[in-house]
């Protein structure tokens, strides 16, 4: 790779032993993919749960933040945590989960990384604007990023989403790069969804019909422009079933004004979806009537959806348990509109800067009993079946009435 002066600075050592390493980390990503070069990007976004750390993954996060060094260069922010402190009793996690977390946040700050705990950044802390060049970590992120945004990252996992933070920079591939950004499939819509849980429906459609990373989704057919919340849900579901970091909504996207600005037009039609693909999709996750929990997660809520969901909780009274995900940013505005006071007072329980699949779910669902889950969410049923779980796709109010009844309708 061809370095500029700074960068060979940083290789040589003479910025610091952290910065060394994580740009000889970075050299090697960039090899492997072909970059020519690095690109500064402005922002960074770290996944790193604990259970996918481990023991050896904090304790190298603590060698870092024990050399005393500058730590990150520019804002560097966490996606979700594995827990919130203040429920993991009733999550069933133990001490030893507890004891992890609190040893890698620790080493976190004084790396310099703000602990944001979010998925939803691009709703919260600052979204990133079109043509800025950024290096996040969580999938939902970055498709929502690059795709409504108009910014540019790929995929980066934890070492290097908190390499790029330390050195400032990400190796010049894929979505930074043009020629990766224009369209490779086309789909028509016949049926424009309405409840957040068709909208995953739909994403989650694409995502297997585009397959593989490197494959750019243009869709056209909508009969109204999507609300952030609709395109949060399509999106994670995409990238979920996919690996997809971009896709093109035809007059709605920046980059696709119209379906010739991104190479649509030299693309015949290969697939149309319609209300019925949708439906069946969704059928495919209906195994059991019977729910343990229901879950709102993946990705956290906004406030907008804390307040439907509340809505929807006045008066009840659930026999099951009901778990809801939302940023340390939005819980507090939730409590002082009254909607956490309202989930939790019909029995719900409004968990804050964790996601539920990377807080330990297969050991959740031993403790708990948990097994048949009931969600909104495409993304968190495609990932919770791995963990053990049954889990079934449904809209907001038909989840709501299942943890008051115990039966998914």
């Amino acid at each position: 790779m061809i370095l500029n002066d700074e960068e060979k600075s940083m290789l040589a050592g003479e910025q610091g032993h952290v910065a060394k390493q994580a740009i000889e980390h970075q050299i090697q990503v960039g090899r492997f993919f072909g970059a020519e070069d690095f690109v500064p990007v402005t922002q960074a976004h770290i996944m790193a749960d604990t259970e996918s750390l481990g023991e050896a993954g904090v304790k190298w996060l603590e060698n870092l933040a024990d050399a005393g060094e500058k730590g990150v260069r520019i804002p560097t922010i966490t996606d979700p945590r594995g827990t919130d402190f203040t429920k993991a009793d009733k999550l069933g996690q133990t001490e030893w989960m507890l004891s992890l977390e609190r040893r890698a946040i620790n080493a976190f700050r004084r790396l310099g990384v703000s602990m944001t705990d979010t998925c939803i950044n691009y709703q919260t802390i600052v979204a990133a604007t079109r043509g800025e060049h950024v290096a996040f970590g969580d999938t939902g992120v970055v498709i929502y990023t690059n795709s409504i945004g108009g910014a540019k990252s790929n995929f980066e996992g934890g070492p290097s989403a908190l390499a790029a933070g330390l050195t400032g920079r990400t190796p010049r591939y894929g979505y930074h790069l043009e020629r990766h950004r224009q369209a490779t499939l086309r789909i028509q819509l016949d049926w424009t969804p309405r409840e957040l849980s068709d909208w995953g429906a739909l994403g989650a459609i694409i995502g297997r019909l585009s397959g593989n990373y490197w494959q750019v989704p243009v869709v056209d057919g909508f009969d109204r422009f999507p609300v952030s919340d609709e395109i949060k849900h399509f999106g994670a579901a995409m990238a979920s079933f996919g690996s997809t970091a971009l896709f093109h909504l035809v007059g709605i996207t920046p980059e696709a004004h119209s379906l010739g600005d991104v190479g649509g037009d030299k693309l015949p039609i290969a697939h149309r979806i319609g209300e019925g693909e949708i439906r069946d999709l969704k059928k495919s996750y209906a195994a059991d009537k019977h729910i343990d929990i229901v879950v709102f997660s993946a990705p956290q809520l906004s406030l907008y959806e804390l307040r439907d969901l509340a809505g929807l909780c006045h008066g009840r009274h659930f026999k099951r348990p009901l778990m809801v995900t939302t940023s340390p940013q939005v819980k507090p505005d939730s409590d002082r509109f009254g909607y956490t006071e309202t989930i939790e007072g019909a029995g719900g329980t409004v968990l804050t800067g964790m996601c539920f699949y990377q807080s330990y779910a297969r050991e959740m669902s031993e403790a708990n009993g948990w097994r048949r889950l009931a969600t909104n969410s495409a993304k968190l049923v495609n990932i919770l079946g791995g963990y053990g779980y049954v889990p079934m796709l449904a809209s907001m109010k038909d989840c709501v009435d299942a943890a008051e009844s115990g039966e998914l309708k």
